[in-house]
């Protein structure tokens, strides 16, 4: 496994002054260090901000992490190093008001069951009404369990059925009618 050495601390960078033509001037700008600086003594208090405008930790984490990450990459911007914490708490709230309105539009179309959507209740009732359909045609005979099962799952006529099951059309015909009624009376029975 490779040994990662760490990254020696950022110096800040001397640029040359525009102005007086000397390059003895720094670079404006938060350095990485006092951005460091700021996360250990302040990480906490906005994770407290965060808190009172979201509910939940994991969100108050996540928003507070994207605050750090989005003024560490925009430090360059923050040209007095004493406004970063104002401006890290600036982009927790609105981090977290970006993320209450993803919620309520999330919740919006939610909220919203589509038309021909069924309830729970209905597909409960459906998947009961399967399986006892299910075991009423394990109670069948194998010939009209087949007959039933090409004719009307498969969707073949009563001549394909007979060609597959090399039989007559009337015997489709009349393994069918007994294993409908067979099926009417097993499914009106009481469990």
């Amino acid at each position: 496994m490779p040994v990662i050495a760490p990254m020696p601390a950022a110096r800040p960078v001397r640029i040359p002054d525009q102005r007086d033509g000397t390059d003895d001037a720094v670079a404006a700008g938060t350095t990485v260090d006092h951005l460091t600086e700021t996360y250990r003594a302040h990480y906490r208090s906005l994770l407290g901000l965060a808190a009172l405008l979201l509910d939940d930790t994991a969100s108050c984490e996540d928003v507070v992490q994207e605050a750090f990450i989005r003024v560490h990459s925009a430090r360059k911007r923050v040209r007095d190093p004493e406004k970063t914490l104002a401006y890290l708490r600036q982009t927790v709230v609105n981090l977290s008001r970006s993320a209450l309105r993803r919620r309520i539009l999330g919740l919006k179309l939610l909220s919203k069951p589509m038309p021909d959507m069924a309830s729970a209740e209905e597909g409960a009732y459906d998947q009961l009404e399967r399986d006892s359909l299910i075991q009423a045609m394990k109670g069948l005979q194998r010939r009209q369990r087949e007959v039933l099962v090409l004719r009307y799952f498969a969707d073949m006529t009563e001549a394909q059925v007979a060609e597959s099951l090399g039989i007559s059309l009337g015997s489709v015909k009349a393994y069918g009618s007994r294993g409908i009624a067979a099926l009417r009376v097993a499914m009106e029975a009481p469990v």
